[in-house]
């Protein structure tokens, strides 16, 4: 049995493996400290069971497990918590979760539900290898052979008219992320959601154009279900994904030799758009980090620590402060370290080189730098004008 342990302490991690791998040697474990790293190894291997702890940086166990149940049906989830709140436990029964268990955990009651979980795992892969084998092969050929079809590429001698028979008329549904890091997680996440809402909605698949594009195509099973599929998708992804993103719906399709034609329209017009973003993390993740950067802007404060403070991706942080705040990260760090240097050199006789290091800078010449581009002056001359003003403001009546 394959298992997978998710818990971003390690001690807790290592500590069920150890528990497991001495019960059951013959047992695979794998661990990952984050979603991130969980959703990479689900979409990498036979994953039967995932133990995951609940409050995670990013993505809770609930969250992922959420989002993981369409493309995953057969993984048995086991949510685990330092946490008895009767909510959490039944939120995990309302997904699905096969048990719901408290830290710190016993070794004897994980080895038996560890037990009884394989027990299930082995009657289960009796009943469904075969089945899910050809349906995952159909699947993964189903979706090469559109991917390739959508985009323009040459088919060969494989005949579409499945498709064609199979979807008379449908819809095209594009979601591009917009980031300079990878996204796997995201990905992940959009694939899962995205083929659970067309499920919903009534039937389709959805294939991978490339790392930060997918495309969804449905035949929904009322007039107005593409639209709310695509409502509903918006308000999912601006829940979970951490990048920025669009999605894009195509007009009704009846012609499915004009598919690589609408996913280039679609894309010309993508260009015309303002990316969506993560909303819990907007107005409040900026207010939190501003008020860390003012309580920490002498020392040595940078993008990827602060955004680690709001949990955010360092990318999808950079341009949702630059949205709520009008100013790029680095801008505002200058601008703030030189308003405070002016109040300094203003309003006390401290030598540069203090006033240096009270604002972040251990280099004097590299600060001097900095204030000579941001006022046209050095450090003394600001000093000396900000005296002469007021010497003259107080001979003046």
């Amino acid at each position: 049995m394959n298992i997978l342990v998710v818990d971003d302490e390690s001690v807790i991690r290592e500590g069920i493996k150890r528990t497991i791998r001495k019960a059951f040697p013959g047992h695979r474990v794998q661990l990952a400290e984050n979603p991130d790293e969980a959703a990479q190894i689900l979409r990498g291997g036979q994953i039967d069971v995932v133990l995951t702890d609940i409050l995670m940086p990013g993505m809770t166990g609930l969250e992922l497990m959420q989002v993981s149940r369409s493309n995953y049906p057969h993984v048995k989830w086991v949510i685990i918590s330092a946490y008895s709140e009767f909510a959490y436990a039944k939120e995990a029964v309302r997904l699905g979760a096969k048990d719901y268990m408290l830290k710190p955990i016993g070794k004897e009651a994980l080895i038996s539900m560890i037990g009884r979980l394989g027990e299930e795992v082995e009657r289960d892969a009796e009943l469904e290898q075969e089945t899910r084998l050809l349906r995952s092969n159909l699947k993964f050929l189903r979706e090469a052979v559109f991917q390739r079809w959508a985009t323009g590429l040459d088919i060969g001698n494989l005949d579409i008219a499945p498709f064609v028979e199979r979807y008379p008329r449908f819809y095209l549904v594009l979601v591009k992320m917009e980031s300079d890091d990878t996204v796997h997680l995201e990905h992940f996440i959009v694939e899962n959601v995205l083929t659970e809402l067309i499920e919903r909605h009534g039937k389709g698949f959805v294939t991978s154009l490339d790392g930060k594009s997918l495309l969804g195509l449905v035949t929904p099973d009322s007039p107005d279900g593409a639209k709310r599929l695509s409502d509903e998708l918006r308000l999912h992804l601006k829940k979970y994904v951490k990048v920025p993103f669009q999605v894009g719906l195509s007009e009704e399709i009846r012609d499915f030799n004009s598919i690589p034609a609408a996913i280039r329209g679609m894309g010309r017009k993508s260009g015309t758009l303002e990316f969506e973003y993560y909303a819990p993390g907007g107005n409040r993740a900026v207010e939190v980090a501003l008020q860390y950067i003012r309580a920490n802007y002498n020392t040595d404060v940078t993008l990827e620590k602060v955004a680690s403070v709001v949990f955010l991706n360092p990318a999808y942080f950079s341009q949702v402060f630059k949205q709520k705040t009008g100013s790029g990260f680095k801008e505002y760090v200058i601008s703030l370290r030189m308003e405070k240097a002016m109040e300094l050199l203003k309003h006390t006789q401290l030598k540069l080189i203090d006033i240096a290091e009270k604002v972040g800078y251990q280099d004097v010449k590299h600060f001097t730098q900095v204030f000579r581009k941001r006022t046209n002056m050095t450090p003394t001359e600001y000093r000396q004008r900000g005296w002469e003003k007021d010497g003259l403001n107080r001979a003046c009546p």
